[in-house]
């Protein structure tokens, strides 16, 4: 099984190297590509101001983040959830960015950039001269945005898990599909996020209508001992 994490931050600005600071991350667990449900979430107090520009955007104040913890209080938990290997991100270079200048004001070793996975550039290969952003993204595969009012890290990541699954092939690997004989029930596993499934058993009338079908093909493959 091979293990990464897909994470998302939200800022108080665009430029680290000007003081803007990281004030949300949120990560989930991928295993094969496909989200498990495990996930790390924190509302982080920046230690400044939050410009209305930015505000507007995901929606947090600094009354909203008064009183949550400082970075350096859940960097140690945010890297133990990340480990080791890959790190999925939209515009993957924005958020390495600015978690690497709040680890360095930590004197923290950076996140190294070989363990970087940029959905955005995957999207630009796979559609090039269309947007690609996550909203655009989630129209073109008919992801349900409808509660996306506002960025929101924890959010967002699920969002782009399930764009991930698109891009990557993974909802044909996801799919488990089990049918013991002609009359038991069949379970589908239908991706619209983590751990979801929905069981379905065909009626009599489904099944009698099934048959006849196949009555009316040669040799189908279907029936074969």
């Amino acid at each position: 099984m091979i293990r990464a994490v897909l994470f998302d931050t939200e800022t108080t600005g665009l430029e680290p190297h000007l003081g803007h600071r990281v004030i949300e991350v949120a990560a989930l667990e991928l295993m094969n590509d496909l989200p498990t449900g495990r996930h790390f979430h924190a509302l982080i107090d920046p230690e400044r101001d939050i410009p209305d520009e930015a505000s507007r955007i995901h929606g947090f104040t600094a009354a909203h983040l008064a009183g949550k913890p400082r970075f350096s209080s859940i960097a140690a938990e945010l890297l133990d959830f990340f480990q080791d290997g890959p790190l999925v991100a939209h515009n993957a270079p924005f958020d390495f960015g600015f978690l690497n200048a709040e680890l360095r004001r930590l004197s923290l070793p950076a996140l190294a950039p070989d363990r970087m996975l940029d959905t955005l550039a995957l999207a630009k290969q796979r559609f090039p001269g269309m947007p690609n952003s996550l909203d655009a993204l989630c129209r073109r595969f008919s992801v349900d945005l409808s509660q996306r009012t506002t960025h929101n890290a924890l959010l967002d990541c699920r969002l782009l898990a399930e764009v991930y699954v698109e891009l990557t092939g993974g909802r044909q690997r996801g799919l488990s599909l089990v049918a013991q004989n002609a009359q038991a029930s069949v379970t589908v596993y239908e991706h619209s996020g983590p751990r979801q499934a929905r069981r379905i058993d065909p009626t009599d009338a489904e099944l009698a209508a099934h048959a006849a079908f196949l009555a009316q093909i040669k040799e189908p493959v279907w029936l074969a001992p």
